[in-house]
């Protein structure tokens, strides 16, 4: 059961990062054009400036999820490479738990202020020429942080198999 719930958290994860890896290209189409617009016709726009940073945290924040599952994200895994399966299983439970969860949970808390007001102010760029909504690009973080959260019950579910499984070899 522990493990059906993780991969139907994993499957959800992994459609939203490839999909969300989609924007990548976007983002590398808008930077060439700013750059020709910039440098060749001496003209720039703030909207598009502004679009590539928000394009670029969107990617950041909702393939944070992604990455977690294929355990990309920066870790400085000195000790952590030559312990044996069962012992990183426990390091991810125990990890998971303490750190992972907790932060997700109090960014997710903490943001529902700072998203609710945006929305409500109906909040737009300070910049002339800026983009408008940018309550929709607030409301990501909450949402990206709720997937990594997920991730992170995957994780835990995972490493109680892999914990487990390992055990009764042992015996």
């Amino acid at each position: 059961m522990l493990e059906k719930i993780s991969f139907k958290i994993d499957r959800l994860n992994e459609k939203i990062g490839k999909n969300i890896s989609w924007l990548t290209i976007i983002l590398v189409i808008l930077v060439c054009y700013d750059v020709i617009t910039r440098y060749v016709f001496k003209s720039s726009s703030v909207a598009v400036q502004e679009l590539q940073w928000h394009l670029f945290a969107i990617i950041f924040l909702m393939a944070a999820a992604y990455t977690l599952k294929y355990d990309e994200h920066v870790r400085v895994d000195v000790i952590y490479s030559k312990l044996s399966g069962k012992s990183r299983a426990i390091i991810d439970l125990v990890g998971t738990i303490v750190f992972l969860l907790p932060f997700c949970l109090i960014i997710i808390y903490a943001s529902r202020y700072f998203v609710f007001t945006s929305f409500q102010i109906g909040e737009t760029s300070p910049d002339p020429g800026g983009l408008p909504a940018r309550y929709v690009l607030k409301a990501v973080l909450p949402i990206s942080f709720f997937f990594v959260l997920l991730q992170g019950i995957s994780l835990i579910l995972r490493s109680i198999v892999k914990i487990k499984m390992l055990s009764r070899r042992e015996k």
